[in-house]
């Protein structure tokens, strides 16, 4: 059986001023988290929004607590990884 995660993320980058400082703080979360967990991940909402940001993380497996799992440490590297930013809230479905 197959498996897909899908996690949506919804985060507050206060300190940014301008859409380049967002976009700049979001490549890097998006690089990292990327690396570290090799999943899918992109911003979806709030592209205009200079503080505002929702992330979508994507995984495919054949176990669904092994995907549960892997897209709660991706919250959990992203709300404690050492951005600046703020996790506001998350929800997380299986397809």
């Amino acid at each position: 059986m197959t498996i897909v995660g899908l996690c949506t993320i919804d985060i507050q980058i206060a300190e940014s001023g301008s859409l380049k400082q967002k976009r700049q703080t979001l490549r890097s979360v998006i690089a990292r988290v990327r690396n570290e967990f090799n999943v899918s991940i992109a911003e979806v909402e709030h592209q205009d929004s200079w503080q505002l940001s929702t992330l979508a993380v994507a995984c495919v497996s054949s176990n669904k607590q092994y995907a549960q799992g892997l897209l709660e440490r991706v919250v959990h590297f992203i709300d404690n990884g050492h951005f600046d930013l703020v996790l506001l809230d998350y929800q997380t479905e299986f397809i």
